[in-house]
């Protein structure tokens, strides 16, 4: 790119219809006109539109230069005036001192079909601003880009190839959101190392007080203030606008969290720092991530905004058929509850390469058998679902947390009773296939070295979809999970991985950032409190009334539902842990937490004594046409309908908080003049998620578009309708 015309002085924001002359307008209009004309020229200030004009986005530069934003939603504020702006590790930082030197204003309006996803097709349609400022002081010059769409507003630092600016080292990142008020909030603790703490829900000018409660144990944690907070954090404002700020495409740049400023309700970006406390190596031409604003009327505006993936590029792949939508069960939840074992033995300190597994002594409670696993892969195939997950299966799990240990795994030799071969046969003499699961223990470094090999590993196996881990302190230490060193592996697994044709799960790693658009073999993340927690105490009631509005608006969840036996200790006498749900909610779990890949979590022996509630598992679909949010409120409860890929039937699912209350929908969405039979798996009465989670019914009914129904959700309830059209 050419270095900007110093000289231009207008930018025309308003275009001009070619047959209007001054002798159509009255003298009053024709000044009015030219008053317009004129205000257009302002090189220090800016609007932009959303193709509905209700949202309108401010520039404006400061009389010293800073470069500041603002945004309103139908005349409301959203975000007040904020600063934009880099504070760079040497040299003058890119934070004042500017003049706009060249401004483009343009449209765009697509649609597109993802490989998979929650709707059939996405309507892509925004106006943008790119506005050019030079520097005068270094003689260098940036681009800051703004695309409002109808549901918000997205905006990035670009920094194009240039004679004075080369190699530069981000200190921190600048960019402000100044709120309207002090928002009620859905809140986690900021944390370069972890999202896997339970939301807390609060006006945010209480975060301060409550942050020390909301900082709970973890394998590998560093917070870093006492009013930081993670994205994508949802808010509510009390003149009834909804809320939320996160960022999208995150390439080659470390994580941003936010920083509080809890006086003046301003919240600064905040990045990942590597181990020398650096923020950020770039090399110009290159772009931040996009950082996010998303607002609407209705929660249910938030659930159903596709901003985030708008603002990532079409999908790098040419052929994409080899990546397919997966429900699954696996060796995982018996490990989880403490049941079983992913260890083959007792030992406390392995040698790979040294220890010759052969003579040890087992320890009876490993899992990952060859016999056991043909268990499960029967399970599945009686059962038409797709795959099966082992965990535990290669060796090394004696010591593998909490040593940072560098090699701790070789990702390709297993148990001696784990016969790969066998399994491989066995499963596809079923028609099921295998995922394997890569538990790095943040040993980044020697994941790198045997990634090829793990994968060749893979392919040669009949496995073609992997779980990666990264549990525990990073190797190299003293770098960080969300750092852009960290950031860059993870893509980089992704990416090597669809050389082979793999399609990746990968837990404990970066939050999604909508980069599953363009690299649709990322499949699924954890990236927040899972249902593993259910069995280390428990996750809130209301876990995942919130998780839609937070973590799942940059991608899908591999939430792992479908618990049906919630006592802990009916696996483990010495875990009293229990799952905050009734039985009638983890159904309705796989509508309302959307994911193309679902687990059937607990054990086949569970699932054998309550196959009425299974059937529901085995019917939902986990790829969409079409998604209606029916009723919502963050932190109280969620109602999603969705429509089958390529079929007529629906499934809706209901998730609510501790407290019961009465849900009531129409069947609208349906086809008019088209009737259906809808089965209702819903909390009988006295369930409740603490005393009587079990308690569910059955029934069926007809039903067609004009139907209504009132249905009672019991504390930590729901209930989940298949609807198959007739």
């Amino acid at each position: 790119m050419t270095k900007p015309n110093k000289r231009i002085t207008k930018i025309k924001l308003y275009k001009v219809n070619k047959n209007l002359t001054h002798k159509s307008l009255s003298p009053y209009k024709l000044l009015v006109f030219i008053c317009i004309f004129l205000f257009s020229g302002n090189v220090s200030g800016q609007e932009l539109k959303s193709p509905d004009a209700n949202l309108v986005a401010s520039f404006l530069l400061t009389d010293s230069g800073v470069p500041t934003y603002s945004l309103k939603y139908k005349g409301k504020e959203v975000i007040k005036t904020s600063k934009l702006g880099l504070e760079l590790k040497d040299g003058k930082s890119f934070l004042n001192g500017f003049t706009i030197t060249d401004s483009k204003a343009s449209t765009f309006n697509e649609t597109w079909k993802p490989v998979w996803g929650e709707v059939k097709e996405i309507v892509n349609h925004y106006n943008e601003l790119a506005i050019t400022l030079t520097q005068k002081e270094t003689n260098r010059f940036i681009i800051i880009r703004l695309r409002l769409f109808n549901d918000g507003l997205g905006f990035r630092y670009e920094f194009p190839e240039q004679k004075n600016l080369d190699y530069f080292v981000i200190k921190e990142e600048r960019t402000q959101f100044a709120l309207a008020g002090d928002h009620k909030a859905f809140w986690l603790p900021g944390d370069y190392d972890t999202q896997e703490y339970s939301t807390v829900t609060s006006n945010l000018s209480e975060v301060r007080s409550k942050m020390k409660a909301a900082v709970t144990p973890n394998a590998s944690q560093t917070t870093f203030s006492p009013t930081g907070l993670q994205t994508p954090l949802m808010m509510k404002s009390k003149d009834g606008l909804y809320i939320n700020i996160h960022e999208a495409a995150l390439i080659n740049y470390s994580l941003m969290s936010l920083n509080l400023d809890d006086k003046n309700m301003v919240l600064e970006s905040w990045l990942t720092p590597d181990a020398v406390g650096d923020k950020g190596y770039l090399q110009a031409p290159c772009l931040s991530p996009w950082r996010t604003i998303i607002v609407g009327d209705k929660a249910g505006d938030i659930l159903t905004s596709k901003l985030t993936y708008n603002l990532n590029e079409p999908t790098k792949f040419k052929e994409v058929s080899w990546i397919k939508p997966t429900k699954y069960v696996g060796v995982w939840w018996e490990m989880i509850t403490g049941k079983s074992t992913w260890a083959y033995n007792n030992l406390t300190s392995v040698q790979l390469g040294v220890t010759d597994y052969a003579k040890t002594k087992p320890n009876g409670k490993h899992a990952a058998n060859t016999a056991h696993v043909k268990e499960y892969i029967d399970f599945a195939a009686k059962n038409g679902l797709d795959a099966v997950l082992v965990e535990g299966w290669n060796e090394g799990w004696e010591d593998w947390f909490g040593k940072t240990k560098d090699y701790v795994f070789d990702f390709v030799t297993p148990y001696p009773d784990f016969d790969v071969k066998e399994l491989h046969r066995y499963a596809a003499s079923k028609g099921i296939k295998m995922i394997m699961h890569h538990e790095t223990s943040s040993s980044v470094r020697n994941y790198e070295r045997h990634i090829d090999t793990a994968y060749k590993f893979m392919k040669a196996n009949g496995y073609d979809a992997v779980k990666s881990g990264y549990v525990g302190n990073m190797i190299p230490r003293g770098e960080h999970h969300y750092g852009q060193w960290l950031n860059n592996h993870y893509l980089y697994a992704i990416q090597k991985a669809a050389e082979y044709k793999i399609m990746v799960n990968a837990h404990e790693a970066v939050r999604p950032t909508g980069l599953a658009r363009t690299y649709p073999n990322l499949i699924g993340n954890e990236s927040a409190r899972g249902t593993e927690y259910e069995a280390f105490g428990g996750n809130n009631a209301d876990h995942t009334t919130i998780l839609p509005f937070t973590r799942l608006i940059g991608g899908p969840m591999d939430y792992t539902p479908g618990i049906f036996e919630t006592k802990v200790s009916a696996y483990n006498p010495e875990n009293n842990s229990f799952v905050h749900s009734t039985l009638a909610r983890q159904l309705a779990l796989y509508v309302t937490m959307y994911s193309p890949l679902q687990m059937a979590a607990d054990l086949p022996e569970t699932y054998n004594k309550y196959m009425d509630a299974f059937q529901f598992i085995k019917d939902v679909a986990v790829d969409w046409d079409d998604s209606k949010v029916l009723e919502a409120e963050p932190g109280d409860y969620i109602t999603f309908a969705r429509k089958a890929k390529g079929k007529n039937n629906w499934f809706v699912g209901r998730t609510n908080d501790e407290i019961a209350r009465t849900s009531r929908i129409d069947f609208s969405f349906l086809d008019a003049g088209k009737k259906y039979i809808a089965t209702i798996y819903a909390d009988a009465k006295g369930a409740h998620y603490e005393t009587n989670p079990k308690a569910y019914t059955i029934r069926k009914m007809e039903v067609t578009n004009k139907t209504k129904l009132t249905l009672n959700c019991a504390p930590g309830g729901g209930y989940a309708i298949s609807i198959m059209a007739k």
